[in-house]
């Protein structure tokens, strides 16, 4: 059986009526812009005649793969919804995005991982904080391809090239003025310590806000994973007349937090008040609706891809700096909406 006959870009370019470097430059991803229909009319001819690229030979020939890694915690929630803006804006530059999940911060995955990616020779990483740290990070980045860290703090130029970080610190400073100004005589902030760096954030946020309060105020800082919430939400409120303010560390904790409290019949927003962060469905359709800090993952998205863009060369650099912060916006809700608005 004799084997098919290869189609080649010359059988292209008579098709779509436009010549061999037009095709080449559309199908290879050059660096010449070429209009939305001529783009239409190769594919086109390309996916009717059949035309396959030979990726690997094509990036091996340039040194480019056309491929940028990104490794997240996992895929659910903020980090899924991240990763497909990611893709979005990594295929409009003419990059394909290949997502791996490190099972929940595991050092040992992140490592094996990074080494995969490395291996496929990928142009560049994309990677949301790593829980290996720095120096295990060093030494296995050391090949020369750029890192661009999602919410990594802190982090030396010799390891990652910029990060685009949210404003998590900002957000729960910011949450700690509005609580205490709502009448909230005591404040707690649940976190999450198993999400690292994320958390800490947050907690550094926190202080930040009581240390700025113009009154001292009764405060701690409590972990999801540590509390009978239903006991907690008891001894934080029942026999007392002061009304209670927390900042969760997401959604998912808030509406644990609510669904207790709905249960002990806490009255909302009068005798407790509640705001999160990432704005998901859960804020949106719990009851009460949760007051919530949205997160702007287009934007994000942009500054990543457009960091590792500069530094392949495709893009102008416009001064901003290594660390790249992205505003949250805050979605008030029921959880801190007082009728008389105090």
């Amino acid at each position: 059986m004799s084997k098919p006959k290869q189609v080649t870009i010359v059988e292209v370019a008579a098709a779509a009526g436009v010549s061999i470097a037009t095709v080449s430059n559309v199908l290879n991803r050059g660096g010449i812009r070429s209009s939305k229909e001529t783009i239409r009319k190769v594919e086109l001819a390309a996916e009717q005649l059949g035309y396959r690229r030979n990726t690997m030979a094509a990036g091996l020939s340039r040194n480019k793969t056309f491929e940028i890694g990104l490794i997240v915690p996992g895929l659910t929630s903020y980090y899924g919804r991240l990763a497909e803006h990611l893709q979005i804006e990594a295929h409009q530059a003419g990059y394909h995005l290949s997502v791996f999940s490190s099972g929940g911060f595991d050092p040992a995955i992140e490592r094996r991982n990074l080494e995969v990616l490395l291996q496929r020779r990928v142009d560049g990483l994309i990677c949301h904080g790593l829980a290996m740290g720095m120096e295990s990070t060093r030494a296995i980045v050391n090949s020369g391809t750029p890192l661009v860290l999602i919410n990594g703090w802190g982090w030396p130029e010799d390891i990652a090239v910029g990060a685009v970080n949210l404003g998590f610190a900002e957000a729960c400073r910011q949450s700690t003025k509005l609580l205490a100004d709502r009448g909230c005589e005591s404040l707690v902030y649940v976190g999450s310590k198993h999400s690292k760096v994320i958390d800490e954030q947050r907690r550094l946020g926190f202080e930040a806000g009581i240390e700025q309060l113009n009154r001292q105020i009764p405060h701690h800082i409590v972990d999801m994973k540590e509390l009978d919430v239903e006991a907690f939400l008891q001894e934080e409120i029942a026999g007392q007349q002061q009304r209670v303010g927390i900042i969760a560390f997401d959604d998912h904790v808030a509406l644990k937090l609510l669904s207790a409290a709905n249960k002990l019949r806490i009255d909302i927003p009068e005798r407790l008040q509640m705001i999160s962060i990432n704005n998901n469905y859960i804020a949106m359709h719990s009851y009460p609706g949760i007051s919530s800090w949205d997160i702007p993952y287009t934007l994000q998205a942009q500054m990543a891809i457009h960091k590792l863009l500069h530094k392949f060369g495709h893009s102008v650099e416009t001064g901003e700096e290594r660390e790249f912060e992205v505003p949250l916006t805050f979605i008030e809700r029921e959880t801190t909406q007082l009728n008389d608005m105090e």
